[in-house]
């Protein structure tokens, strides 16, 4: 019988991770995470993907009106930058041993560099 729990991916980025989108109409642009949806697999890339959400009058804004807005993209078309460079890099996961037993990081395979601190 086939498992049905735990289907999502390990995902490459993280909330606060600086990327550069390197497909769509935004491409090469650079900008940090502000949210990660897993069960899309989209990210929301700030300042990327900007577009025009018309906001109806509430008590928290009367007036409404047209705000411009991030909308998230596909989780395959950024890269997170590597932290020596400041370049695109795929990354790798190695467990580091240390005072409470171990844990799992995520580094950079351009430069080697632990992502996560």
């Amino acid at each position: 019988m086939p498992r049905t729990k735990n289907k999502q991916k390990k995902l490459h980025v993280k909330k606060g991770d600086e990327v550069r989108v390197i497909a769509g109409n935004e491409k090469g642009k650079d900008g940090r995470i502000l949210a990660v949806f897993p069960e899309k697999e989209r990210v929301l890339v700030e300042g990327v993907n900007m577009r025009v959400h018309h906001d109806q009058p509430t008590q928290d804004n009367p007036q409404g009106g047209r705000i411009e807005r991030e909308v998230a993209i596909h989780i395959s078309n950024v890269m997170i930058l590597d932290p020596a460079t400041g370049e695109p890099t795929r990354i790798g996961r190695k467990r580091i041993e240390d005072d409470s037993g171990g844990r799992w990081v995520r580094y950079a395979k351009k430069s080697g560099e632990i992502i996560d601190k």
